[in-house]
């Protein structure tokens, strides 16, 4: 469909033009009748390729112009699809050479993508990455958003495969932002994957299986299906994140979920092998081993038949592992040797390090040979991926340069422009001055408040020191009284019973019944002393416990949220210094206020607590429309000063939010230390 496309465009020009000044009507005819059958699918790839030489025969023949040039470029896209490759790339530097010398940005943009995919086919990287970087520019030079997204991915996937994982992020995003405006929905889902394995690759496995699920999305979308089986890659690319997350369970449902895909094994071997392979793989990790050592046989026996070396070491290795678990040690060191020997004749130095180090774990007799190839592989292939970033940091910096060199040009002509810019700039960093003077305004009032609040609290806290040094000279006071009043009492009667127990007359009864009453009154003042003591020790643990009560209250009404606080019984208040205590009373306010602010909460929920550790937890969570934590834009003064005010105390803070879900603050502080224990 896309030759037919390119062939009726080139009609519809050559319709409007007629006849070209560098090519008379009868070379016209034949090239148009040349490219014509060249399209044609009733002939064979060998007739087809006939056909496409003739036309090129004649385009060579004739002088540079812009019907030549647009030829060329059919012709190219027709060596592309015959899988025609080494003249593929001649044409490809013969359109780029003529498009030089005419100055056609537009055709030496595609040349020079032509190279790039050249490259790529043949497993030049830093070539592919060069030509791509360089019609990345052009492209972009001329507004053509299209092919500059195109180029975009292509340059963002061969990073990708160069381990330049941040660079790939850039491009591959980029790409993403303009396809997702297209309906090019086949280049949209391999952004998508691209992106997916990039974050995966960087460790940010949620942004990973967002992008897979996103691309899953437009393959079902766009009804995407074909051969390859997107649907099954994109299970199986999900799988693998979970695998990375060791989440077991998540990973075994998701590689069933690819093999439960109709005619993928018939269709796509390669993928089926893979995903079988992860299954078994995820089976093992989990201690599953029914029928894994089946899937893995299956898995190998299929690679082998492809001739997939690369795929084959893996299968090899995971072997190695389900047999040394399962003790079988003569079928590990079987397996891992033969991982090791298949990587040397594919000369896959990546598969050779992962065969090393698990040939080191399951021969020990042999483990510091292994290790030794490990390192020095594994230093070799640093300094090659080192010299590799740093070619594609001296390409992307030779690109700056030209577009350095693009921007001095333009700006020749910028300078009413530049003037206009400059005013508008100047007006609207003056109302930003206003703007933000008022806010510094506005800040030192908040700030003046606080401070006020802070020294109101401490006097709080000051009464509070005096209510206990009070009540441990009551303490004291009554400690004396026990001990000179009560026990001197316990004492007189203990002499008195004890020299009553010779007699047994009336007298000597009516006596001890006396003193038993005695006792009773003495058991009262023990008790009411006792009560006493637990009185005054709930009171001081609860002095600062009525405080953050008290605050919940007023915010209450003010509040539209309805407001559940709940204070863990077994958290030693007293051991919690004042600061700490002022900063936590500051944190709960100023979380209040930003809730009933922004975010339109229906509930809130307050928890102090205590971990396993004897750290102070806090955490207060509401149901509201929630925001994204990475726009800095939404991060306000009061999140700062709540940051700011954790960090004071040495604490730890996790900011949790989701748009539309709500917002949860988990604050860690120390109790009874400077630090927090782990």
């Amino acid at each position: 469909m896309k030759k037919i496309f390119l062939f009726l465009f080139f009609i519809s020009i050559l319709g409007c033009k007629k006849h070209n000044n560098y090519a008379d009507n009868q070379t016209v005819e034949k090239i148009d009748f040349f490219l014509k059958n060249t399209s044609n699918n009733k002939y064979s790839e060998k007739e087809q390729l006939i056909y496409n030489d003739k036309a090129l025969e004649l385009l060579m023949n004739i002088e540079n112009s812009a019907f030549k040039r647009k030829s060329m470029d059919l012709v190219i896209d027709n060596y592309f699809f015959l899988n025609q490759w080494e003249k593929y790339n001649k044409i490809s530097r013969e359109l780029l050479e003529i498009s030089k010398s005419a100055n056609d940005t537009n055709y030496i943009a595609k040349a020079m993508r032509y190279q790039g995919n050249y490259y790529y086919k043949k497993e030049v990287l830093d070539s592919s990455f060069y030509f791509y970087n360089k019609s990345e520019f052009f492209f972009k030079n001329i507004k053509d958003y299209n092919n500059y997204s195109i180029v975009l991915l292509k340059k963002g996937i061969v990073q990708l495969e160069l381990n330049d994982f941040f660079g790939a992020d850039i491009s591959l995003t980029k790409a993403y932002n303009i396809l997702k405006k297209t309906d090019d929905n086949q280049r949209i889902y391999a952004a998508l994957n691209s992106l997916g394995t990039v974050s995966s690759e960087l460790k940010e496995y949620d942004r990973a299986i967002l992008y897979y699920k996103d691309a899953l999305e437009i393959v079902t979308n766009a009804k995407l299906e074909t051969s390859e089986h997107q649907t099954a890659n994109c299970y199986n690319n999900i799988g693998l994140v979970y695998l990375d997350l060791k989440n077991y369970e998540k990973a075994i449902f998701y590689f069933k979920k690819a093999i439960s895909e109709k005619r993928l094994k018939e269709e796509s071997p390669l993928l089926y092998s893979s995903v079988i392979d992860n299954l078994a793989y995820s089976k093992l990790k989990k201690n599953d081993y029914k029928n894994i050592e089946k899937l893995f046989f299956e898995s190998l026996k299929i690679r082998d038949s492809l001739n997939y070396s690369s795929y084959k070491i893996l299968t090899y290795i995971h072997l190695s592992e389900y047999f040394y678990k399962i003790n079988d040690i003569i079928k590990a060191k079987k397996y891992s040797f033969n991982a090791i020997e298949t990587a040397k004749i594919s000369k896959l130095p990546y598969y050779s390090i992962a065969a090393l180090k698990q040939a080191s774990i399951v021969d020990k007799e042999n483990s510091s040979k292994y290790s030794e190839d490990y390192v020095r592989i594994t230093d070799s292939l640093q300094i090659v991926e080192r010299n590799s970033k740093d070619r594609l940091a001296r390409i992307q910096l030779e690109t700056d340069e030209l577009k350095k060199q693009n921007l001095v040009l333009e700006e020749r002509n910028r300078d009413v422009l530049n003037f206009l810019f400059g005013t508008i700039l100047f007006v609207g960093f003056l109302y930003y001055m206003r703007v933000q003077r008022s806010k510094e305004r506005e800040l030192a009032l908040k700030q003046a408040h606080q401070k006020a609040n802070e020294e109101i609290y401490r006097l709080i806290i000051s009464h509070q020191n005096q209510l206990e040094e009070g009540r441990d000279l009551e303490k004291k006071r009554l400690s004396k009284e026990l001990h000179d009043g009560v026990l001197g009492r316990l004492f007189g009667l203990r002499l008195n019973l004890d020299g009553l127990n010779s007699f047994d007359d009336a007298d000597a009864k009516q006596q001890r019944l006396e003193y038993l009453n005695e006792l009773q009154i003495i058991e009262q003042d023990l008790r009411e002393i006792s009560h006493e003591l637990s009185r005054e020790n709930l009171v001081l643990i609860n002095n600062f416990v009525a405080i953050l009560n008290r605050l919940v209250e007023e915010q209450a009404k003010v509040n539209t949220a309805k407001i559940k606080m709940i204070i863990a019984d077994d958290i030693q208040w007293d051991k919690v210094s004042n600061i700490i205590k002022i900063n936590l009373y500051r944190i709960l306010q100023e979380a209040l206020q930003n809730i009933n602010k922004h975010a339109q909460a229906k509930n809130i929920s307050i928890h102090f607590r205590t971990d396993k550790k004897e750290n102070l937890l806090f955490d207060i969570e509401d149901d509201g429309i929630g925001y994204d934590t990475t726009d800095k834009k939404k991060k306000g003064i009061g999140t700062k000063n709540i940051v700011e005010r954790t960090q004071q105390c040495n604490g730890f803070i996790d900011i949790k939010s989701e748009v539309g879900v709500g917002s949860k603050i988990i604050i860690t502080f120390p109790v009874d230390s400077k630090t927090i224990k782990i």
